[in-house]
């Protein structure tokens, strides 16, 4: 088991802080070579920048010929333009201070487009006023409910008929539609290829309706990581895979089809040993998303590591191979969720040829940056 996770272990450990988060180079590079090679070429990806935040990762993206973006905030929309990002996707509908914020977006980066989600006619309406005020058009996107029933219109005559107002709403551009089908999360590939193909026919059937009232329909942007693999299929659809780029436990032992690299691990150290069988570790909540279910990280050198308790600060484990790890031992952990782990860390050590060589800032973990 040690031998099979070697390629974790960096060579200047000892000067690393801890509780840390590794991001190894080389297989972030592999990973996007790989949703690249599934999506058909680069033109076909609007990868979601939510799972990483970070500048360096966009960079990365644009110089493999990725250049459509898709991001939950304003602030991760800030750092995918400030990095030359040049089409940008805000997957929410702008309600409140965000209308402005967005409207700020598209003046400060002119040569990115910009676009949002768009389920409500009022939150619409305020923002085609508010643009039309400034002497601009802001794009726009039907956000479609697909199934998990969070945000979006279900497909149909309300959609079509919320689209036709869409296309003549002043400061607004309707561009296309959004579906996205975070709900299906069923191990099997062909059970999920049948969920997933079941959940966008009636996009599908609306799309056609759309075009036969020769609608605008310029962009459909579908899916998730765990249905990349089904929509890259279909013709003409934008991808929008996320997890993807860092991998994470949770993932890699449900979607055993999907070949991507785990490319962000924890780094802690043994604090105490409170007793012959446990293990107090520096890794608390503050350092790994704690909204799922013990086991929240694995540890590959402790195979039989359960947990016992999880604090701000603290997690302690119950293993039998405790004492092989004295007090200032250094474990390496894959996070079962690796998006909100990202989000707890104000920076990220950057792993090259099994060496830490630099220390990223995650920018868009903030909710705001200047804008």
């Amino acid at each position: 088991m040690k031998s099979l996770w070697k390629w974790m272990r960096v060579a200047n450990e000892a000067e690393l802080h801890t509780p840390s988060l590794i991001v190894y180079s080389d297989r972030v590079d592999a990973n996007l070579r790989t949703m690249i090679e599934i999506a058909g070429g680069p033109s076909r990806l609007r990868p979601h920048v939510k799972t990483h935040k970070l500048q360096k990762i966009v960079a990365r993206k644009i110089a493999l010929g990725i250049h459509k973006f898709k991001c939950a905030t304003i602030a991760e929309a800030e750092m995918v333009a400030a990095s030359g990002g040049a089409d940008v996707l805000v997957a929410t509908q702008l309600v409140g201070t965000n209308v402005a914020r967005f409207l700020q977006l598209m003046k400060t980066f002119p040569r990115t487009q910009f676009s949002a989600l768009a389920d409500d006619y009022e939150s619409v309406k305020e923002l085609g006023l508010a643009a039309t005020s400034l002497g601009l058009v802001a794009e726009v996107l039907m956000d479609l409910n697909v199934g998990q029933h969070r945000t979006g219109m279900l497909p149909g005559p309300n959609a079509l008929e919320f689209y036709r107002k869409l296309i003549s709403m002043r400061g607004v551009r309707a561009v296309g539609l959004h579906a996205y089908d975070g709900h299906i999360h069923d191990p099997n590939l062909e059970t999920r290829t049948q969920h997933c193909d079941a959940a966008y026919a009636p996009v599908e059937k609306l799309r056609q309706e759309m075009r036969a009232l020769r609608f605008p329909v310029a962009r459909m942007v579908v899916g998730g990581t765990p249905t990349f693999p089904i929509h890259a299929k279909r013709p003409n659809v934008e991808c929008s895979p996320g997890t993807s780029v860092l991998w994470d436990a949770g993932y890699a032992q449900k979607f055993t089809d999907l070949h991507f690299l785990p490319a962000a691990i924890l780094l802690t150290r043994v604090i105490s040993r409170p007793s012959a069988d446990l293990l107090c570790l520096d890794l608390g909540h503050k350092a790994v998303a704690s909204e799922m279910p013990h086991p929240r990280v694995l540890f590959p050198s402790l195979p039989d590591a359960q947990t016992v308790a999880h604090n701000e600060e603290h997690l302690v484990v119950h293993t039998h191979h405790a004492a092989e790890f004295p007090v200032g031992s250094v474990l390496y952990g894959i996070p079962r969720h690796i998006c909100p782990t990202v989000a707890l860390h104000a920076s990220v050590h950057v792993a090259f040829q099994d060496k830490v060589t630099e220390e990223w800032p995650v920018l868009a973990r903030s909710r705001k940056i200047t804008i």
